[in-house]
């Protein structure tokens, strides 16, 4: 019998794939549950397995190709006697459409690109199922192996940091002595609230292997912030921003640091908290309907080094204490720089921190998130001149905070209120975010 290896849906989103890898190639015997490509979804490169034991026949989708979510990309024959016949059948079975193929170009000569680290997800709606290998082979990424066999390590002597045990090729760079090369870039809402420096000081974000006056495809998941976008615009939203002093959450954020506690955990438990009191801040429309969420998810948007922009979620935010949260946290920075985060950790906050305050942004506006009511943008805490209560002069830092609203769901003074409530938190009872 011939099987079809399908282009699995890897997210909600998710309507085409491309193929990063084949792991077999035509003619290798495939084992039931055994990895057979790597596939690049709207958020990480993932594992593909076989859902039958056979041998793989023919590739119809080849790598660095796209294909429709649920079209066939390879076909699996149960015998060798079954090969040609699948050979045979291709053409009228494969559906892929290439993909824009990249500017060609010298290679930059200041260093090579990081190996991209596969991890393994459960899929949404995929006729494929995403794990690691249970075949007894040692279970490791593609990239890893690859990078193993030029480094001439021995896979079986390493301890995977990837799912499951999984051996990534972090892991293999490690083994040899290497500083791992694959790093997180954060930008629109990172892990420290905005204080101004100096602008030489600030780095630049420059997505790899582009070229200056060519025109570079989009990835995977900068395709599906796209698409977000452009559902965004159909809503009708609205902005109200607030001025917050922050001198005495500066002073616990100072006081608390070296126990471990981030800003971004800081500022995601003060607007949990006062969304407790807003609860309208934390819903959504759906259909002519408002969906009260079960908690109080938040968001916090981070920008990956390739491209693209991905949401971490502190669940529960209101519910942890800021020790837990800051654990939370980073762990999840530390699998999102993996491309480990697994789908429910990405796409299921309520609220959404967008924090460009740390570039010296003194305020911006943000595009609210499809799914979601509202999203708060952070500007930088500066040092200003303020009069008193006693009419006299003094210095204060402030930031600016714009909130973006969905007015179907929340009207002005909802928004109002929200803001006024998070800034008294903020400024005079900042030791509740201790408790």
């Amino acid at each position: 019998m011939i099987h079809d290896i399908f282009m699995p849906a890897l997210s909600s989103t998710m309507t085409e794939g491309k193929i990063v890898s084949w792991v077999k190639s035509p003619g290798d015997k495939v084992e039931k549950g055994e990895t057979v490509v790597v596939v690049e979804s709207d958020k990480a490169d993932m594992d593909v397995e076989s859902f039958y034991t056979g041998y793989l026949a023919t590739i119809l989708v080849e790598a660095g190709q796209e294909a429709p979510v649920g079209s066939a990309i390879a076909l699996l024959a149960e015998t060798e006697a079954e090969i040609e016949q699948a050979k045979q059948q291709a053409p009228a079975t494969a559906s892929a459409t290439p993909a824009t193929p990249a500017p060609s170009a010298p290679a930059p000569s200041a260093s090579p690109s990081a190996p991209k680290p596969q991890v393994s997800e459960t899929p949404v709606a995929a006729p494929v199922p995403i794990a690691t290998s249970r075949n007894g082979r040692i279970v490791a990424s593609p990239r890893a192996r690859k990078l193993a066999k030029t480094l001439k390590v021995d896979l079986a002597t390493l301890q995977g940091s990837g799912p499951y045990g999984r051996i990534t090729a972090e892991d293999v760079e490690a083994a040899t002595g290497k500083t791992p090369t694959t790093a997180l870039v954060t930008t629109p809402a990172v892990t420290s609230v905005a204080k101004a420096a100096p602008p030489v000081s600030q780095p630049v974000h420059v997505p790899s292997g582009a070229i200056p006056g060519e025109t570079q495809p989009m990835n995977t998941l900068q395709k599906a912030v796209v698409r977000n976008m452009l559902t965004s615009l159909e809503v009708p939203d609205f902005h109200v921003g607030y001025t917050i002093t922050t001198d005495e959450l500066d002073k616990l954020y100072k006081k608390i640091k070296p126990k471990g506690v981030t800003m971004t955990a800081l500022l995601a438990k003060a607007v949990a908290m006062a969304l407790q009191k807003h609860p309208i801040v934390n819903a959504a429309y759906v259909r002519d309907a408002i969906a009260h969420p079960n908690g109080i998810n938040i968001s916090v948007a981070v920008a990956m080094p390739d491209g693209g922009l991905i949401t971490p979620v502190l669940k529960d935010a209101d519910k942890q204490d800021i020790y837990s949260l800051s654990r939370t946290w980073k762990g999840l920075v530390d699998r999102a720089r993996a491309k480990q985060l697994q789908p429910d950790e990405y796409n299921s906050g309520t609220f959404t921190l967008s924090n460009l305050g740390m570039f010296g942004v003194d305020r911006f506006d943000a595009i609210l998130p499809p799914g979601q009511g509202a999203i708060l943008a952070i500007g930088a805490s500066r040092p200003q001149v303020v009069a008193t209560p006693e009419g006299l002069l003094g210095v204060k830092r402030q930031m600016q905070v714009n909130l973006t609203c969905d007015h179907r769901v929340i009207y002005g003074a909802d928004a109002a209120a929200f803001l006024q409530d998070l800034a008294k938190l903020i400024e005079s009872d900042v030791q509740s975010l201790t408790m």
